[in-house]
């Protein structure tokens, strides 16, 4: 069977000839569409995307060079050089170029595409494995530290750039790469072999994935193995304990998302397509469970996971203190990842929710505006200025504390440009009956559907700026069909053509003509939140939030001479736009100095004059030099 037999359905074109998409189910309620069914035009999403191409790619290749990541492929082992898993980034950025290559055809990334992949398919043994860190003279054999060496982890992200190639490129040879690595994980893993788990989670989402793409159930059946024989303790103890490798609870019984952050989205990422494709009704519920777990009790206000630094994990329920949020970027791109796969497989549309969240909050937080530098960990309370570190020096991954060309692990750039390149996948789906929009940005949606109908569809906005988004039918059948509109969990208040909505999913069935045009009116304005009481680091302060964007406080809006410790909120002043920002009102209060910083419980100090002071969208932060920020601000005593 080659890769183009495998349709996605009897009717439509090959994924291929539809640009390609990075998770593709075979049996989910929602169907995802390929990166040429939907187009990005100018708007926030569309400039991010232009700038991972003209920037990023090439400061992302520029790197691989000079830490030796992408020579090690080529050079001997005593000279290799990176980290563990340092292959996994040139998988990445191959899946990157994959994806944009699918959506636009440009040649010359099939030839920079090409030239990789040739010096990586050189280093693989004829068995299939391939792993530059392992298995040659002088190195650890082969699966002689699965706690730690993360041999199966980097064949996830080879198997998944595999995975994008067969999908944009068709036919080639890292796709053949990729299948000959998945036949050695099968050998050496499957019924009879190695009864054991990778410490890290990624190849059980990229197994699923290479099923979907050949039709071999064997890679299904080994992720499936996988999944099964996690939280059953085949790894070694660590001092993070078994949690850090989801290794503790069996994954069925587990009560929500723990440990390594990353590693936690993958894993459930992985269950949920293992679910879906055997119609395993438990543990797709299993994963919703935890994942709606995660979200009420450890999940901060960006979307952001993870705010454990020693080990990058979750911590316990309402364990989220802001100046100590981890919210790996990584984290932040597994989650979407996640939340995707369960959208797919349940339509709801508090899935698409999180993913807005996360998109503008921790994914458009982490580049710099020129594509080159990088947040690799996402605090919402900077109490000091950073230091920006050289633009040629590789950095410790959360030292820096402003945004750094690269990392001893630089996982996020390369975690970044594949999200970039296939972000178009994840505005809208299509199912027997219509379509279903769930982010908004300007776009053009063309589709068939499984009957042969073709939909085309416009979507003008300057969201989340404003929140008119406007959606123009351009193609449309005579016969009914239902679009389908996600109105957010914040937007109460919200109108379709003027009329009042209700929050979640707005459906319109009706026999559309082209030309006419839908108006949806998300109220965009700026608004405080609290947090839950028992998220006790946060407790009597406020956050300020537009739409699904976050805000923070920065000191350079401050007066001068006013540090961001001696202000309150008032909240009894409403916010108000202006230039850019949103304009909030504080009050300073005075502080005597102790020799020691506990004392005797007193009335509030007196709070100061009213000064107004812009706060700027959190994903701007740092954009304008070193700064100290914070999302959540306390409240004057005057309220």
């Amino acid at each position: 069977m080659t890769i183009e037999d495998v349709p996605t359905t009897a009717t439509s074109p090959t994924w291929t000839e539809r640009g390609g998409t990075p998770a593709a189910p075979g049996n989910s309620r929602l169907r995802p569409l390929g990166l040429r069914e939907v187009t990005l035009r100018d708007g926030f999403w569309r400039q991010r995307q232009q700038t991972n191409r003209a920037k990023s790619f090439a400061h992302i290749e520029y790197w691989l060079e000079k830490a030796g990541w992408l020579g090690n492929f080529s050079a001997p082992p005593e000279q290799r050089r990176g980290r563990e898993f340092s292959d996994t980034e040139v998988y990445k950025f191959l899946e990157a170029l994959a994806w944009e290559y699918g959506r636009t055809r440009d040649p010359e990334l099939a030839r920079r595409h090409r030239a990789i992949v040739t010096r990586v398919v050189a280093a693989q043994q004829p068995d299939g494995y391939l792993n530059t860190n392992f298995g040659r003279p002088g190195q650890q054999p082969r699966y002689s530290d699965l706690e730690w060496g993360h041999e199966l982890y980097s064949y996830g992200h080879l198997i998944q750039a595999g995975v994008a190639a067969a999908r944009t490129f068709g036919e080639d040879e890292l796709v053949a790469a990729a299948v000959r690595a998945a036949d050695h994980v099968c050998d050496v893993f499957g019924p009879g072999g190695i009864v054991s788990v990778c410490g890290h989670a990624e190849i059980e989402p990229a197994l699923a994935e290479l099923y979907r793409v050949t039709g071999n159930r064997r890679y299904l059946e080994q992720a499936r193995l996988f999944i099964q024989r996690r939280g059953h303790r085949t790894l070694a103890d660590i001092e993070f304990g078994r949690s850090y490798f989801q290794d503790d609870v069996p994954v069925r019984e587990a009560g929500s998302l723990r440990g390594h952050a990353v590693r936690a989205v993958y894993l459930a990422a992985g269950a949920v397509d293992v679910a879906v494709e055997t119609g395993d009704t438990e543990l797709l519920g299993a994963v919703a469970r935890q994942w709606r777990h995660a979200v009420a009790r450890r999940t901060y206000i960006t979307g952001g996971i993870g705010s454990r630094h020693q080990d990058e994990a979750f911590g316990d329920d309402f364990v989220l203190p802001p100046d100590r949020a981890y919210s790996e970027t990584c984290a932040g791109v597994g989650s979407i990842m996640l939340a995707w796969r369960l959208l797919l497989a349940q339509g709801d549309p508090r899935y698409a929710d999180l993913i807005e969240r996360v998109l503008f909050n921790v994914i458009a937080t982490s580049p710099a505006d020129d594509g080159t530098r990088f947040f690799y960990a996402n605090t919402l309370h900077q109490r000091v200025l950073g230091a920006e570190p050289s633009a040629d020096t590789q950095v410790p991954r959360a030292a820096s504390t402003l945004r750094a060309s690269w990392f001893e692990v630089s996982c996020c750039p390369t975690n970044l440009a594949r999200t970039f390149a296939s972000l178009a996948a994840y505005v809208a789906t299509a199912d027997d009956d219509g379509v279903q929009i769930h982010q908004y940005t300007p776009a053009g949606i063309t589709t068939t559907l499984p009957d042969g109908r073709e939909i085309g569809l416009e979507i003008e906005t300057q969201y989340p700026a404003d929140g008119r988004i406007t959606i123009r039918i351009t193609t449309t059948p005579d016969t009914p069909w239902t679009l389908s509109l996600r109105v957010p969990d914040w937007a109460a208040g919200a109108t379709l053509d003027g009329l009042a909505i209700t929050r979640g999913l707005v459906q319109t069935r009706r026999r559309f003509t082209a030309g006419e045009t839908l108006v949806l009116e998300l109220p965009v304005r700026p608004r405080f939140v609290a947090a839950d009481d028992r998220i006790d680091s946060v407790r009597g302060q406020a956050a300020l939030v537009r739409g699904p964007v976050v805000y923070c406080l920065e000191s350079v809006d401050v007066p001068r001479g006013v540090d961001l410790d001696v202000l309150r909120l008032d909240p009894n002043t409403e916010p108000v736009d202006r230039d850019g920002g949103v304009v909030a009102a504080f009050r300073s209060v005075d502080f005597t100095p102790h020799d020691w910083p506990y004392q005797p419980l007193a009335a509030a100090a007196d709070a100061g004059p009213l000064m107004r002071i812009p706060l700027r969208p959190y994903h701007r932060w740092a954009r304008r030099g070193p700064s100290t920020m914070r999302v959540w601000m306390p409240l004057s005593s005057e309220r």
